[in-house]
């Protein structure tokens, strides 16, 4: 029986979870779920339900794993928990300050109605959080290091837009070449967040803006731009839809450690990833630890878990047997 998938939320990631289910011979997409008016959304899918939000609870026992797609800021942390009440769930919170909060409220949903909820998944945290956890087991005599870029920061890119005189905005983060040279060569150099990282912005100005005020409250903007070496370049809105319409990511996730009696030897541990896609990617992942859902709801666990708990055979559409033979 195929697994039967909703999603709750369908913007950049959610199309993306529903391509992934497309690639997953063992799903099916059951319903999309919408604060939207489901008349006004067209999905990709035939035959799967488009539904209000108001509705959902209607589909217990309809569905296997819900795959919540809206935003980590104020959708997830009211969201997951709630919906655990009533199926398995997935999540991408990324807030990873707000982790340890939102695990425990999850976990007490889950574990008083029975089913699993995983929560943080994607590629960071996600798929670099279980590299830094691998790294640090095989090499705990080390130091770590996480680059990002270059790619298009979603929520960057929002923070400028929401700056009086800016019409659109992109902005990627960009890893400081030397920095990444002379962490990989196992130099392991204390590195300030301006010397890992700059921020390159691309702005289309509201008519009559005044471009050096944009600019300079760009740069000065606490939390995102004031402690990085940010370029700011002007250009038409023709020109951002036609060069940066889409969300590429990716980045290094590294860790330089030594080993032997002495610690004579330097090794380096280096996991990197390269996106055209950032939501369809992080789909991707959220869909294969889905199955892993439904896999451990079957066994008869309940709570929440992360990428941590979740054994990597439980990801696989393959049998024990497969993975053994072709992987091992």
């Amino acid at each position: 029986m195929s697994i039967r998938i909703g999603i709750l939320g369908y913007g950049n990631l959610g199309r993306g979870v529903e391509c992934a289910i497309k690639q997953n011979p063992d799903m099916e997409l059951a319903a999309v779920f919408t604060r939207r008016e489901p008349a006004s959304v067209s999905i990709l899918t035939e035959g799967a339900a488009v539904c209000g939000i108001s509705q959902i609870e209607n589909w217990k026992g309809k569905i296997d794993v819900m795959i919540l797609c809206g935003g980590s800021a104020t959708d997830l942390p009211e969201q997951t928990p709630e919906y655990a009440k009533y199926f398995n769930v997935v999540d991408s919170f990324d807030t990873h300050a707000k982790i340890p909060e939102h695990f425990a409220k999850v976990e007490q949903a889950a574990k008083a109605n029975g089913t699993v909820g995983i929560i943080s998944v994607g590629w960071d945290p996600g798929m670099f959080s279980l590299n830094r956890i691998y790294a640090n087991a095989i090499l705990p005599e080390g130091k770590d290091y996480t680059f990002w870029g270059k790619g298009v920061s979603q929520g960057h890119s929002d923070a400028i837009r929401r700056v009086p005189g800016v019409k659109n905005a992109k902005q990627y983060t960009i890893p400081v070449d030397d920095a990444l040279k002379a962490v990989r060569a196992g130099q392991n150099p204390e590195l300030t967040t301006r010397q890992k990282h700059t921020r390159e912005c691309f702005v289309v100005l509201e008519e009559g803006a005044d471009p050096g005020k944009v600019e300079e409250e760009i740069k000065t903007m606490p939390n995102y731009f004031a402690d990085y070496d940010t370029t700011v370049h002007f250009i038409s809105e023709e020109e951002l839809f036609e060069n940066h319409s889409g969300i590429p990511h990716g980045g290094f996730v590294i860790r330089s450690g030594k080993t032997g009696w002495e610690q004579e030897n330097n090794h380096v541990i280096e996991y990197s990833l390269k996106l055209d896609s950032n939501p369809e990617f992080t789909a991707s992942v959220i869909v294969a630890y889905a199955r892993a859902a439904y896999r451990l709801s079957k066994e008869g666990q309940s709570g929440c878990k992360t990428v941590f708990d979740i054994a990597p055979a439980y990801l696989s559409a393959k049998s024990g047997e497969e993975l053994r033979k072709n992987f091992l």
